[in-house]
């Protein structure tokens, strides 16, 4: 069984659109999106340093973006539950559970980067409020880090499985953490991120995604989606959106996605572009699981392979 994934902020690096847009179609396909939302995305992922597509506001439409011209790529754009080549399951990780959205047929492509760029907007100006941000924590055990965390006011923001932890607060808190690693954590690496996601800093987002979902023409998910709230698969378009908009306020449980993805019977995973944080987390955490990164497109004749091998067959 083949799980689809699509990678969270903090995946993406400057130039990383490059390659894709020389596909065909592609160029214009990514233009025709940069003024439906206007934002360049062409510009910002392809000529863009760092510090501009750390910018919340401009990270998550790009990774969007990304993970749509990929999936296109990959002939794999939706997929219909009797289709031939459909994963058994999607999922994304923080902002690319709207990616995955757009996959499973919940939202069309236009509205799902509408929506990110309203997301983005919206959490930027939360995060301006307060000087926040976000650390790895690699090694140690939930059952001691999840305390220690509390106890210096930080949130453990997502719970990715594997050894990893994201830790969430202010500057002065994750300082505190630097100074005092929990027990049995080897490094505290500060994320590419330009605030304390997926926790209370984030609330005044969710009034405006409230908003901004009332206006979404939804369906129904045409194959298992798997949420980040708590790792169960959704089954009513109104459901995933009403978790879209809270999820920016509340911890990521990839650790629980991926529990679904075994309970499902997972067998093969592709991360859609940019691809390689997810994976290399599958590769810790989901024991002979076949896994592949969309990095390239270098990458798609592999991908399309481990596809036809995993997905469903034709009814």
């Amino acid at each position: 069984m083949l799980v689809l994934v699509a990678p969270g902020q903090g995946a993406q690096t400057p130039g990383f659109l490059t390659p894709w847009l020389d596909l065909p179609g592609a160029s214009d396909r990514v233009a025709a999106w940069s003024e439906a939302i206007g934002l360049d995305l062409v510009h910002y992922g392809t000529k863009a340093d760092e510090d501009a597509i750390r910018d919340t506001a401009v990270a998550q439409p790009l990774l969007v973006a990304a993970g749509l011209l990929s999936a296109s790529a990959l002939g794999t754009e939706t997929f219909a539950a009797d289709a031939a080549g459909t994963p058994g399951a999607v999922a994304g990780h923080s902002v690319g559970e709207i990616t995955a959205a757009a996959f499973a047929g919940v939202l069309d492509d236009t509205a799902a980067l509408g929506f990110v760029r309203t997301r983005g907007l919206a959490m930027a100006e939360a995060a301006a409020v307060t000087e926040t941000g976000m650390s790895a924590l690699l090694g140690g055990e939930p059952e001691v880090t999840v305390p220690h965390l509390e106890k210096l006011g930080l949130t453990p923001a997502n719970v990715n499985g594997a050894g990893q932890i994201v830790a969430a607060g202010t500057m002065e808190q994750l300082a505190a953490l630097e100074a005092d690693k929990p027990e049995g954590v080897r490094r505290v690496v500060p994320l590419k991120v330009a605030g304390a996601f997926h926790t209370h800093h984030m609330a005044p987002a969710v009034a405006t995604l409230q908003k901004a979902a009332e206006g979404l023409r939804v369906a129904d998910p045409a194959v298992p989606y798997v949420s980040n709230k708590d790792g169960q698969t959704v089954t009513t378009g109104a459901d995933v959106v009403a978790r879209l908009v809270g999820q920016v306020a509340n911890p990521v449980r990839w650790d629980l996605c991926m529990e679904t993805f075994q309970r499902l019977g997972v067998t093969a995973l592709v991360e859609v572009c940019p691809g390689g944080t997810l994976t290399g987390i599958a590769k810790r955490a989901l024991k002979g699981v076949k896994t592949l990164a969309l990095k390239t497109p270098d990458d798609l004749d592999a991908a399309r392979t481990l596809i036809a091998e995993h997905a469903r067959p034709a009814a």
